[in-house]
């Protein structure tokens, strides 16, 4: 599907039906096709990407995997799964930059911001910068399930949106540090991530129920020698 709209085009480039295929492999078909049909060459002043964080999957990951995007711009907000999968981007980068790529991180949009600020420490540990912060609203919420433009100029939106896109243009790719699962963790409280919650390994009984029958163990122990 294509839309022009005043200087802008925007093109979708589709994929298998839920459940029929892999998503991933549509992504790398349909660049394939806009190749042939000489993409690289239309012309534009800014080309922008739009993908799912699941650079897990090849398809997904194609566009830092082929340097075929000169910068990465990660939308992330304060909550564990969503910084995880920014911190899997910004692995995958990484990843990518030891193979002789080329794709840095430009920064990160914090979307939802509710002020708990732990997508500003993450951006602050991985060494990249918060582009902008669009806060957690409710008139936004119901612009953008109504699908409306909340950025329209003039708009209550519109100087967050003016920044975006100056920041967006502006910012150098950067080489991010990923954080171990230590260091994701440790972004959060305690309470939030179970860290304070003390673990007991399970038993027979409890793995196997009432067809637990206790019966002597045929281990056998050395006693050490003296």
């Amino acid at each position: 599907a294509q839309l022009h709209r005043e200087d802008a085009v925007a093109l979708e480039l589709g994929g298998p039906e839920v459940g029929r295929g892999c998503g991933g492999r549509g992504i790398i078909h349909g660049f394939e096709t806009l190749e042939k049909l000489g993409f690289h060459e239309w012309g534009f002043d800014y080309v922008l990407l739009d993908f799912l964080g699941d650079v897990v999957c090849g398809g997904f990951g194609l566009p830092i995997a082929r340097d075929m995007c000169q910068k990465v711009i990660v939308v992330a907000s304060n909550d564990l799964q969503s910084l995880y999968v920014a911190n899997n981007v910004c692995k995958a980068v990484e990843y990518f930059r030891k193979m002789g790529g080329n794709v840095g991180v430009a920064g990160m949009i914090l979307n939802k911001d509710d002020g708990t600020g732990e997508a500003n420490a993450f951006a602050e540990a991985v060494g990249i910068p918060v582009l902008t912060a669009i806060p957690a609203n409710e008139d936004i919420r119901k612009k953008s399930a109504n699908y409306q433009i909340i950025g329209k100029p003039g708009g209550q939106w519109a100087s967050i949106f003016e920044e975006l896109a100056i920041n967006v243009a502006e910012a150098p790719p950067l080489r991010p540090a990923p954080l171990d699962q230590d260091g994701l963790l440790g972004l959060f409280s305690a309470d939030v991530t179970g860290a304070d919650y003390a673990l007991k390994p399970a038993t027979q009984a409890d793995m196997r129920g009432a067809a637990y029958v206790a019966k002597p163990s045929l281990e056998v122990v050395y006693d050490a020698a003296v």
